[in-house]
């Protein structure tokens, strides 16, 4: 059975991902497939990797906010699947929302969520605010080489997750890695990058043909910048709540990088049929031969072919962190958000955004509105025009 490796770019935008600037990613997608239209279940790490883990929806995996909630225990992560199926498995994951306390670890022979304490000496798990919980992560550098000292102790096969975190706030790249980058959080997606082209090549130096692996790279979710992308949605469009990610669903944080390279799937491909996240564990699971169980995702396979036929899947994405913001008072009209993004076979795209326990239905256009700043408004039956609603 080949070895399987699985990435995750932390808070990396989709766009950004596949702007030719980051070398590493390019690097795998000349070696496999690109799904330019991935989506996301959640715009939070612990909920976003419970799904590409178990390949179940929030619902049934049981994670669905921040802090309140671990994995459910009839919920089977993948690396469980892969133990009983003889691989040794190891993580070093860079942040607090894959602590162990949420049971992300099931499965794992090791895993290292080791992180700093923040500044002021508190756990960064017991902090709700998204953003001040980027202060406590591991760097780069840290996540390659004690995933690679792990490595080296193995017998194949193995199954390795490197979670890589450096693209969350704040954004200060410690290194210029790429003089192209338009701004500080290019810079750091840029240094998470660099860091997956040395790790890959490390593996190779360890002897692990990188053609005999299978190797999946995705995006949890990605990250408003507050205007410094025309699809943000925090800053003048007035949804200061937003800034980073976890209240919203519009494409900025939903639509994420999702790469498939290994053996016998085709080589520099890409699609633009839409796919989930969701769909991760399953499709791995459907390569190795192995049997994935009861999930709401779909293996991937009939993308992964030389002539894919595939449609696009509908895709669901929630979020419940706006109960937890709105519990600091200061936003006490939040309310949780739940969206569904569609294909049709006439080639158009569309959004329905509704809240959850409110009265509020937006639909967007995808085609001609990309951005999303001009919803339709469901609800009232109407078709008034609002701008980026819902407002909360």
């Amino acid at each position: 059975m080949p070895n399987v490796l699985l990435v995750s770019l932390d808070t990396v935008r989709a766009d950004v991902a596949y702007s030719g600037k980051m070398p590493g990613i390019e690097g795998l997608r000349r070696r496999g497939t690109t799904f330019r239209q991935a989506i996301s279940s959640a715009p939070l790490t612990p909920i976003s990797h419970a799904s590409v883990f178990t390949g179940l929806q929030p619902a049934r995996h049981g994670i669905r906010h921040l802090l309140r909630e671990q994995l459910a225990p009839d919920a089977v992560p993948l690396a469980e699947r892969l133990r009983d199926a003889g691989y040794a498995t190891g993580a070093v994951v860079s942040c607090p929302g894959l602590n162990k306390w949420y049971g992300m670890d099931r499965g794992f022979d090791f895993y290292d969520d080791e992180i700093p304490r923040l500044p002021d000496g508190s756990d960064p798990l017991t902090v709700p605010d998204v953003k001040m919980r980027g202060l406590a992560l591991k760097r780069a550098p840290v996540v390659v080489d004690r995933a690679m000292d792990w490595l080296s102790r193995q017998q194949q096969p193995f199954f390795l997750f490197a979670h890589f975190f450096d693209a969350h706030w704040p954004y200060e790249p410690p290194e210029d890695v790429c003089p192209t980058a338009d701004n500080p959080y290019e810079g750091e997606v840029a240094y998470s990058d660099h860091y997956l082209g040395k790790m890959l090549a490390r593996m190779e130096e360890m002897g692990h043909d990188l053609d005999d692996t299978l190797i999946v790279c995705f995006s949890d979710h990605g990250e408003d910048l507050a205007g410094w992308y025309p699809n943000d949605h925090a800053g003048p469009l007035g949804h200061p709540y937003e800034e980073g990610h976890g209240c919203l669903l519009f494409d900025t944080t939903q639509h994420v990088p999702l790469i498939f390279s290994g053996p016998g799937l085709p080589r520099g491909a890409e699609t633009d049929r839409q796919v989930r996240l969701v769909d991760i564990a399953p499709t791995v699971l459907d390569i190795l031969g192995l049997d994935g169980g009861s999930v709401d995702g779909a293996s991937l396979m009939e993308f992964l072919r030389p002539e894919p036929t595939a449609n696009s899947r509908p895709a669901y994405s929630e979020t419940y962190y706006p109960e937890e913001r709105r519990a600091d008072g200061k936003y006490p009209d939040l309310l949780p958000l739940s969206s569904v993004r569609l294909d049709d076979a006439q080639g158009g795209r569309r959004k329905v955004i509704w809240q959850v326990g409110g009265d509020a239905v937006e639909s967007y256009d995808l085609r001609t509105d990309p951005w999303e700043l001009n919803g339709h408004t469901l609800a009232t039956g109407t078709d008034e025009t609002v701008t980026a609603a819902p407002s909360n």
